[in-house]
């Protein structure tokens, strides 16, 4: 797990939100009820460290696009929108997973399937991709994000 000074980042951001995402990918195939304790508290761990990770996650982006060229800030202000709004949808169906005082594995696997989660890590692909170093003039990098998980 991250301190809360990593998931600030946006590097951080992003690491925490695939953190979660591959936990959560184990965690489904498992068959938990979501009673037996042990994984089910990981499970809440890095569901809430995804919600801290999202929380800002737009601004953290916005700050990331200050140092960047006119043409990519300027495009990247229209994509902090779709940022925001997959954001905030991701963000609603993680909370609703742990408001259920019991998180099975079944939960698990359609919040897997949610095209808002889905969606989100598309954009942090696309994100991660267009401020990496090799992507265009840029001198910081946020970190290579694996094509598949």
């Amino acid at each position: 797990m991250m301190s809360i000074k990593e998931v600030l980042s946006l590097a951080g951001r992003i690491d925490a939100i695939e953190a979660a995402y591959e936990f959560m990918l184990a965690y489904a195939a498992q068959g938990r009820q979501g009673h037996e304790g042990g994984p089910t508290d990981e499970i809440r761990s890095f569901l809430e460290q995804a919600m801290t990770a999202i929380d800002g996650l737009s601004e953290a982006y916005a700050d990331r696009l200050a140092g960047e060229t006119e043409a990519i800030a300027v495009a990247g202000h229209d994509f902090r929108k779709v940022l925001e709004e997959d954001a905030q949808k991701a963000r609603a169906a993680i909370g609703l997973a742990l408001a259920q005082p019991a998180i099975s594995s079944q939960l698990v696997d359609n919040l897997n399937a949610s095209i808002h989660l889905r969606a989100l890590l598309t954009d942090l692909f696309i994100l991660d991709a267009s401020l990496s170093k090799g992507a265009g003039d840029h001198d910081g990098a946020v970190g290579e994000v694996p094509l598949s998980s």
